[in-house]
């Protein structure tokens, strides 16, 4: 594998409708067929914007207004290894054609992820879709009704998809719980996923999180492929296990020392980033971060940040 990088520049760009433009890449090109994002490489001394706004003024024949960052998914291909810095774009002038004879669709976001893409594309459409917070939820403690109220608070804040962590709680209890915790996030629309259980996740309904050594001992998904399926990795095997079961997303970690990984001197960034460019997941990073830390997940091509406390409501 080259150690060099291919830069590329390409956007999402979004009508007032919600929908999203992707060009299907022409015969003659690697990964001919897929559907992607438009966009090209950089040329020496372009910034990412002049790049981009070149390349759809090439490619499509608009001029563009580059909005904010979304993704920057770095992903290791056979002969190469590609950086693709995505940003939003909502506003241009003109009408989009494909003028080196790609196809365009004007998609749906919630049919995105039927396109068939490449695999750097893959987490594009997770983080344009998908949650960039997943809370990981401490043990309830001695006030089961304080538990579910500060789950309540934590789907008022804007929390859409939550870990069920509830370890070493008496079955009945946790049942409850987890019952509870299940209704309150289906009437918001958001994902819960059961820890550890997979026969609690399929009574419920709900959706299952992975630890890594069950990760190890399965051979096939666990769950119908409507329910959501995580894992949680620590290193390039996991990851790669997860992938090919079939999850659809995993979290990586610790990033950094934390109370729940005593020890463990955490990833860092540059590790997390060269692990999540060995499969097409997308990846929540998770040890010592909060939403304050969003952005720079995203630099790294994470889906965005997981954690206990600093998604917990403070009592």
């Amino acid at each position: 594998m080259s150690d060099h990088v291919v830069e590329v520049v390409a956007a999402a760009i979004t009508d007032p409708g919600g929908r999203v433009l992707l060009a299907r890449r022409t015969e003659g090109r690697d990964l001919a067929g897929l559907w992607e994002f438009p966009g090209g490489k950089r040329e020496p001394g372009e910034s990412p914007e002049q790049a981009l706004v070149r390349e759809l003024r090439e490619e499509l024949g608009i001029e563009i207004t580059v909005g904010a960052p979304l993704i920057a998914v770095s992903q290791a291909y056979p002969h190469k290894r590609l950086r693709l810095d995505v940003r939003h774009v909502t506003a241009w002038r003109g009408t989009p054609r494909g003028h080196e004879g790609q196809a365009l669709a004007w998609v749906p976001q919630h049919k995105l992820a039927s396109y068939a893409m490449p695999p750097a594309d893959r987490p594009v459409v997770a983080a344009l879709t998908r949650p960039d917070r997943y809370l990981v939820t401490p043990g309830p403690g001695a006030d089961d009704r304080a538990w579910l109220q500060a789950i309540e608070h934590a789907l008022a804040s804007g929390i859409r998809r939550m870990h069920l962590r509830l370890p070493g709680i008496e079955r009945s209890r946790r049942e409850r719980l987890i019952a509870g915790a299940v209704e309150r996030c289906r009437a918001v629309g958001a994902e819960a996923l059961v820890g550890a259980d997979p026969e609690l996740a399929r009574a419920t309904g709900a959706g299952l999180h992975l630890r890594a050594a069950q990760l190890a001992a399965l051979d096939e998904r666990p769950l119908p492929v409507d329910r959501p399926l995580a894992a949680s990795c620590h290193d390039l095997d996991q990851l790669r296990h997860a992938e090919r079961l079939g999850c659809d997303f995993a979290l990586l970690g610790p990033l950094a020392p934390t109370p729940t990984h005593p020890g463990e001197p955490g990833l860092g960034w540059a590790r997390f980033a060269a692990l999540r460019e060995t499969v097409s997941l997308p990846i929540y990073a998770i040890g010592g971060l909060g939403p304050d830390d969003i952005a720079e997940a995203r630099r790294h091509g994470a889906q965005g940040v997981a954690a206990i406390r600093a998604l917990w409501p403070a009592s």
